[in-house]
């Protein structure tokens, strides 16, 4: 499709559920909507494939089509399909936007497998859309040492900087795809459903910045098939559609996803919004949010994915337990980001865990003061480098439980400030000493305005050993300033190597981790 024909049909508004058929890695289509009636010949897949949470024998797969029908999957080591085990899905329908998701049980651990989809028609038995096929890695076996290579970011398409094909597009994740992951770890902000896109940007220098634009991208969302509408406006990308093509995802969710720096019980003062129940707003955001997202069937946000011997990550779910966002200076250690269930869970899991390195994924910072507003925090950090107060008593419970019990190589990892660092934290230099040296790595955002740097806090010792951030606040895509990172731990060592990169893959600051000594 050209760029042109694109934009005619965006304008025209006949993107109602911001369809788009094939692209990139599964071939060129046309834009389309999700019509209210049968529409006559095959189905079609419109906004490609995906898959998610990868373990060593399952994994999610995920489609969307144009009308009702019957979800096909088939897998096989094989990219020609020969001898693929066929698994019948969901039936897709207008309650779920006609999106699906089903697992894919008995795979092969630590392998490269192929899946194909379709969908049959609901009205003739055997009419099916044409196939799209993707690929994945499942996870080694817990007692197997195997390399693990990963990559992570978050923030895509915020600020107002949305697709835009005279600039590339999203083409960090061209860069991403190149790494050849065996996952990616997406911390958050998947979308920016309070970020309304523009047709147009004037850029500092003088040039326009001219985004793809659709109608739910056009004000904040608020409806159900507003939130909908932002992810099927980040797969107008054909970056982003071949690399999660290819790669299996690990998604947490984090503010944007709703509104910025929400939290449960919140009401809104921002006049752009009719609704202004924070709480309903999150309930039709997570409802789009499962059905857009390859994310676990059950509903959980905060689980242990385990990669072989070398690696578990730990998901967490910063948002959805959230006290509110004040001066947090309390001292209550019942308050906090995780709420006691996950608290409790991450604790357990962290002391049973027997992998080399333990990869907590936060959604937001460890360190850094992320204010909302004067006087009140949307983070951990409560911005007194003294004694833990407020969330930060949380942390620290998990940080001295975990160093009581022995448990070595912690390593964070996070986005949300919109820049990319490397902080060491070290009890020799904080106002807490029960706990064992780790590091954060930051990076983001993916496709959004670059911000930063923040202040660091001192409570936990870091030391901000790497910094890239841009010269203003809300530096365009175009600009730069856009990052990832990418962690491989070699199997046969166990050595974490980390680099912290820019959009188009180029290595900006690196390190290597031994593995811990028992």
């Amino acid at each position: 499709m050209t760029e042109l024909d694109r934009r005619t049909v965006l304008r025209a508004g006949l993107v109602a559920g911001a369809g788009v058929v094939g692209g990139g890695l599964l071939g060129a289509g046309a834009a389309t909507a999700a019509p209210a009636w049968r529409p006559a010949g095959r189905p079609v897949l419109t906004h490609g494939v995906q898959s998610g949470d990868a373990t060593a024998e399952s994994a999610l797969v995920w489609t969307r089509a144009d009308r009702p029908g019957r979800m096909l999957v088939e897998v096989s080591r094989r990219p020609d399909f020969r001898g693929a085990r066929r698994v019948t899905g969901p039936v897709l329908d207008p309650r779920g936007d006609f999106t699906g998701t089903v697992r894919l049980r008995g795979l092969p651990a630590g392998e490269r497998l192929h899946y194909r989809v379709r969908v049959e028609s609901l009205d003739r038995h055997g009419l099916t859309s044409e196939p799209l096929t993707g690929a994945l890695t499942t996870a080694p076996r817990e007692h197997e040492r195997q390399d693990v290579r990963f990559v992570w970011t978050g923030d895509i398409a915020g600020q107002g900087w949305g697709i835009a094909p005279d600039f590339g597009g999203m083409s960090i994740f061209r860069a991403m795809r190149a790494t050849r992951p065996d996952f990616y770890l997406c911390s958050g902000d998947n979308v920016y459903a309070d970020g309304p896109i523009a047709e147009t940007v004037t850029l500092p220098d003088g040039r326009i910045w001219r985004n793809l634009v659709t109608p739910e991208k056009s004000k904040v969302a608020e409806t159900l098939a507003e939130y909908r509408g932002q992810y099927a406006y980040n797969l107008l990308d054909e970056h982003l559609r071949r690399f999660l093509g290819e790669v299996p995802q690990v998604n947490q969710w984090d503010d944007h996803e709703v509104t910025n720096n929400w939290y449960p019980g919140e009401i809104l003062t921002d006049d752009r919004y009719t609704e202004r129940r924070v709480d309903v707003l999150a309930a039709r955001a997570r409802q789009a949010y499962r059905e857009w997202v390859p994310t676990p069937l059950d509903g959980r946000l905060y689980r242990r994915l385990s990669y072989g011997s070398r690696l578990d990550v730990f998901v967490l779910d910063m948002r959805t337990f959230k006290d509110p966002n004040d001066g947090n200076t309390y001292a209550d250690p019942a308050r906090g980001l995780l709420g006691r269930e996950q608290r409790e869970w991450l604790i357990r899991e962290l002391k049973r865990s027997r992998a080399t390195w333990k990869v907590i994924a936060a959604d937001l910072p460890l360190g850094l003061v992320v204010p909302d507003g004067p006087g009140a925090q949307e983070g951990v950090a409560q911005g007194d480098p003294g004694a833990p107060a407020g969330r930060e008593l949380e942390f620290a419970e998990v940080l001295r439980t975990a160093h009581r019990a022995g448990v070595t190589g912690i390593v964070f990892l996070t986005a949300d400030v919109h820049y990319t660092a490397a902080h060491h934290y070290d009890p020799a230099r904080a106002a807490v000493g029960d706990f064992t040296p780790f590091w954060e790595f930051v990076s983001g955002p993916a496709h959004a305005g670059a911000f930063g740097p923040n202040a660091l806090d001192g409570t936990f010792g870091p030391e901000a050993v790497f910094v890239h951030a841009p010269p203003a606040a809300n530096t365009s895509p175009a600009e730069g300033f856009q990052h990832f990172g990418e962690v491989s731990i070699d199997g046969r060592s166990g050595a974490f190597t980390v680099h912290l990169r820019d959009r188009d893959g180029v290595s900006l600051w690196t390190r290597t981790l031994p593995a811990p000594t028992p």
